[in-house]
């Protein structure tokens, strides 16, 4: 569907989401820079700076998990991790960029990469719910409620088309 024939509200409708992916991209990538700015420095004395600067107890479980963590990291990871970061960003612009474009491509890649956070985010619910998890399901339900009615919708306009074009070929 080119953008100049799409319907109004799927145009609204796309560009949301599309503006939705590359804010997710943006947040990651400047995440993956943070990534690196740890190369060569104490992570681990950082971590435990920021867990006493937040008044975390860093016996509890999460704080305690997330310094060990960051006294485990090499260079190596960190160079690992900003590049799945890189890569994840340049996936989710990619996204964006074909949704607001109105590309079809694009409308597939919403619907299967919206599809897949959806077991793992039921899981987490079940055995720990929280608004933020059950909010990020919602949305993730609605991309893919709304990515699948509209490649549905553009496949059936398609056929009624292709039905319309034979019809009047054969009256010629």
């Amino acid at each position: 569907m080119l953008p100049s024939d799409a319907p109004v509200s799927h145009h609204k409708g796309l560009r949301t989401i599309a503006l939705l992916e590359a804010a997710k991209g943006g947040i990651v990538l400047i995440i993956g820079f943070g990534l690196l700015s740890f190369l060569g420095r104490d992570a681990d004395a950082f971590a435990e700076h920021l867990v006493n600067r937040l008044h975390l107890n860093p016996a509890h479980h999460y704080p305690h998990v997330f310094i060990q963590a960051m006294a485990e990291v090499t260079d190596s990871k960190l160079w690992l991790l900003a590049g799945l970061a890189a890569l994840y960003s340049f996936v989710r612009f990619a996204e964006a960029y074909g949704l607001w474009n109105h590309r079809r491509w694009a409308e597939w890649l919403a619907a299967l990469s919206g599809a897949i956070y959806v077991p793992a985010e039921i899981y987490e619910i079940a055995h720990h719910a929280s608004w933020l998890k059950i909010g990020a399901l919602v949305i993730h339900l609605a991309i893919v409620a709304y990515m699948v009615w509209l490649l549905t919708e553009n496949r059936r306009a398609m056929r009624q088309s292709d039905r319309s074009e034979a019809i009047s070929t054969r009256e010629k």
